[in-house]
């Protein structure tokens, strides 16, 4: 018996050196990542605070033609005694930085997790609430630099519901974000859905896309959004001994809720808000859990009629439509397709304004 201790003994002192270098090794890394967010966003400030001087003292009012002759020498100055990261250049960047955001409290609260890099990235986005929104996300979500470009480049804010609501809309969704990490069903849902990953070639079934999506969950979800996971394929729901399937279910961790969605080859019919509304009270009824908000649902299609949508008032049954785009289009093209959905958004809330 003493000698079987003895030996237990002997393993535990043997296998304390390797859990103490793990530890410590833990604590290093800990110190190391903090200390660089921290020089991280003193220096985002500080770039900042430079930027608001030479703004309210230099370049604005009668004394910008005054300010633009001695920046050039300002920077000279700075730039030999501090480094080329206070050159000209990144003068003007900064003087940037103060205007599109003019707020310093937010700045250090969301400086503490975006590097100048990231804010570098936004600051040529010319809509106030477009930056706000690739700022905010980028710290809710720790999105790298790269990740912040890859998303500016896919126009994802232009893709959000979000973005087709009114301004004071999507300020306040925004100030939620920031001031209670709340994200919001809009701030979520996209149309289109960019799915060139999928391969899908020709002419192809709803089985085929469901399969592909399977294929390449990974970057499905990723091109989903924040906070999704995959639940199910062809969920079965029973109702009054008949058997329907669900294409798709997911679980959103951000929203709380369950997403189902329904897969379409063709332009959306109005047939299809039938089929989702059973199947989301279905899910209410029988899946959700007591601190779960009602589920939602997406139907993906490969076209869709803006007049029946908004006739059939989807929204409030808690069911989003959005087309999906098998090949990835060019920018401009992307872009002029979204600039046409963003007006017909502002037509239907200039109607309803009217109406009110």
């Amino acid at each position: 018996m003493a000698k079987t201790e003895r030996t237990q003994g002997a393993a535990t002192a043997s296998a304390t050196p390797s859990a103490l270098l793990g530890d410590i090794r833990a604590l290093i890394e800990a110190a190391q990542q903090h200390a660089t967010s921290t020089v991280n966003a003193a220096l985002t400030l500080l770039f900042w605070r430079i930027g608001q001087r030479i703004h309210t003292e230099v370049l604005a009012g009668e004394r910008a033609g005054y300010g633009e002759e001695i920046l050039p020498t300002l920077a000279s100055q700075l730039a030999r005694d501090y480094g080329r990261g206070f050159g000209e250049k990144n003068l003007r960047r900064m003087v940037k930085f103060a205007i599109a955001f003019p707020d310093e409290a937010i700045v250090a609260t969301v400086s503490r997790q975006l590097s100048w890099s990231h804010f570098v990235a936004i600051l040529p986005l010319k809509d106030p609430l477009q930056r706000d929104y690739y700022a905010q996300m980028a710290s809710a979500e720790r999105w790298s630099v790269r990740t912040l470009r890859e998303r500016i480049d896919s126009m994802l804010y232009e893709r959000t519901a979000l973005s087709g609501q009114p301004d004071e809309t999507i300020t306040q969704e925004l100030t939620n974000l920031r001031n209670a990490q709340r994200i919001s069903p809009s701030l979520v849902m996209r149309d289109p859905y960019i799915l060139d990953f999928l391969d899908l070639r020709d002419t192809w079934q709803e089985g085929d896309l469901e399969a592909a999506i399977i294929r390449e969950m990974e970057s499905f979800l990723l091109e989903l959004g924040t906070g999704f996971s995959f639940v199910a394929r062809q969920k079965r729901i029973q109702i009054d001994d008949e058997d329907f399937h669900l294409d798709l279910l997911f679980y959103n961790r951000k929203l709380r809720r369950l997403v189902a969605m329904e897969l379409k080859v063709g332009e959306f019919k109005a047939a299809y808000k039938g089929q989702m509304e059973l199947y989301l009270r279905w899910l209410d009824k029988h899946e959700r859990e007591p601190e779960e908000a009602s589920p939602l649902g997406i139907i993906l299609c490969t076209g869709k009629k803006s007049e029946q949508i908004e006739l059939l008032e989807l929204d409030k049954s808690g069911i989003h439509v959005a087309e999906y785009l098998t090949a990835l289009p060019s920018r401009a093209m992307l872009a002029e397709r979204l600039q046409q959905a963003t007006q017909r958004a502002q037509l239907r809330i200039e109607r309803k304004m009217g109406k009110e």
